[in-house]
């Protein structure tokens, strides 16, 4: 585990593992033993990728998979929104860097237009994790993987794909973390100013 430095604002400290397992899973350690808000976990491979109801997978090499502590100031209830902004956040970085078509398919996948096939495509995965006393969050858990440069198994192609299979070329997966990130900042301060719930 080493701590890195790229040119993202907002971010307080920054854990980079080249594999791991999950980044919620040592997001969710560092956040027990008191990390600062605004860390931020990064991994370049999952061997055992997180989602909805306890779904894990191998999240390949050429991915952006990261996690974000954060500690709002809000009620408990009002946490399924900040899943929808963070997916907002990312259609817009995606749509800002490469102009793709996307849309959000509730509660925490984002597909993206694939021309070729004429087809909706996942190409992000969400996952939120949260501790909460009295009704208000202590701390959240902002898990965010993104299919850069990622090689999908022919049965894997047939419903996601990457950047790379989009545009016929590598991106720069740091590229697309800074983009989404700078994305999330302003997503995540509106949010904490709204009053929905």
């Amino acid at each position: 585990m080493e701590e890195i430095t790229l040119s993202v604002p907002s971010v307080s400290r920054m854990v980079s593992v080249d594999v791991i397992d999950s980044t919620q899973n040592l997001a969710r350690e560092l956040a027990l033993n008191g990390a600062e808000a605004n860390t931020l976990v990064l991994a370049y491979q999952q061997t055992g990728g997180r989602g909805q109801y306890e779904r894990t997978w191998d999240a390949k090499r050429g991915g952006i998979y990261f996690t974000l502590i954060l500690c709002p100031r809000k009620e408990a209830a009002s946490l399924s929104s900040l899943s929808i902004k963070t997916a907002e956040a990312v259609c817009e970085a995606l749509k800002n860097l490469f102009g793709f078509k996307t849309k959000i398919k509730h509660p925490n996948d984002i597909l993206v237009w694939e021309e070729k096939t004429k087809s909706w495509k996942k190409i992000c995965g969400i996952l939120l994790e949260s501790s909460c006393q009295e009704g208000h969050a202590q701390w959240v858990l902002v898990g965010v993987g993104i299919n850069v440069n990622n090689s999908l198994s022919p049965a894997l192609s047939k419903t996601a794909t990457s950047v790379k299979k989009l545009l016929g070329r590598e991106e720069d997966p740091e590229n697309i973390l800074e983009e989404t990130l700078e994305c999330f900042w302003t997503k995540y301060a509106q949010w904490q100013l709204s009053g929905q719930k």
